[in-house]
C-alpha cells in the first residue's frame, strides 16, 4: 500500500509510519494535541493509516496497544497545551500574524466554545486547527479542570481510538487498500467540513474579529470555560 502526501512527503502518514514507527504517532498525536506548532501535523489521516496498516500486518502491535497508547498521546497533549495556557495566560495569543499563527485560529476556538460550550473539547478533536487550539484556549480562561479533564478523556478515547479503529476495520476492504489515497483525502475533506460550514453562514471569508474584544473573550470565558461558576 503506498500513499502519496497531502502536504510535504515528511508528513505523509506512511512516511511518518515507515521511519518512526508507533513512537513517530504518539509524537505526533502529542504534538498536535499540546502544542501550538502542532497545528498542522496530519492527525485524521495518521490514526486511520496507523489501524489500517495494522489490520494488513505492517505494524506489529497489537490494535489495542496502537489504541491505548494514541489515545494516552492525545490525553497528555492536551494536558500539556491546557498547562501552557493557564501558565501563559492571554499573553500566549499577543502576537502578530506569521505563517505558523495567525489570529483567525485563536478566533475559531472562542468561537467554537461560544457555540458549543464545554462540548466544544471533544468536538474539537474532529476539527483540524481548531484541535490544536482549543486546548490552550482552555487553559488560558482557565475552564474548572475537573471539567475540562472529564471532556478531555471522552474525546481523546472517541478520537484516538475512534478513527484508529475505522482504519482497523476498513483495512480489510480491497477498496480502501487500493484507493487508500482517495480515502485519505476524503477524510482530511470530511474533517474540515464544520469549519466550511461556519464560514458559509458568515458568508465571509475575513476572520470574526469580536473575540479579539477583551470584553467578548472573558463573556465566553466566563459562561462557555467556566459553566460551573
Amino acid at each position: 500500500m503506498s500513499a502519496s502526501a497531502l502536504g510535504p512527503s515528511w508528513l505523509d502518514p506512511n512516511t511518518l509510519v515507515d521511519n518512526f514507527g508507533l513512537v513517530g504517532i504518539l509524537v505526533v498525536v502529542f504534538a498536535e494535541c499540546g502544542l501550538l506548532v502542532g497545528f498542522f501535523l496530519p492527525g485524521d489521516s495518521l490514526l486511520f493509516t496507523a489501524g489500517l496498516l495494522v489490520k494488513q500486518g505492517s505494524m506489529s502491535q497489537p490494535i489495542w496497544l496502537v489504541c491505548l497508547l494514541i489515545t494516552i498521546a492525545a490525553i497528555a497533549g492536551n494536558q500539556v497545551g491546557y498547562m501552557i495556557g493557564r501558565k501563559a495566560g492571554p499573553a500566549v495569543f499577543s502576537r502578530p500574524d506569521s505563517r505558523l499563527f495567525k489570529q483567525e485560529y485563536v478566533d475559531k476556538s472562542y468561537a467554537f466554545f461560544d457555540k458549543y460550550g464545554a462540548r466544544a473539547i471533544v468536538l474539537a478533536r474532529f476539527v483540524p486547527i481548531v484541535r490544536t487550539f482549543i486546548t490552550v484556549t482552555a487553559g488560558v480562561g482557565r475552564m474548572h479542570y475537573r471539567t475540562y479533564l472529564i471532556y478531555t478523556i471522552v474525546g481523546g478515547v472517541l478520537w484516538g481510538t475512534g478513527v484508529t479503529m475505522l482504519g482497523y476495520a476498513l483495512g480489510g476492504v480491497d477498496f480502501v487498500a487500493d484507493h487508500i489515497e482517495l480515502i485519505l483525502i476524503g477524510i482530511v475533506a470530511v474533517s474540515v467540513i464544520p469549519v466550511g460550514f461556519e464560514l458559509l453562514r458568515a458568508r465571509s471569508r475575513n476572520r470574526d474579529e469580536r473575540y479579539d474584544e477583551p470584553a467578548e473573550r472573558e463573556r465566553v470565558e466566563q459562561e462557555k470555560l467556566n459553566p460551573d461558576v
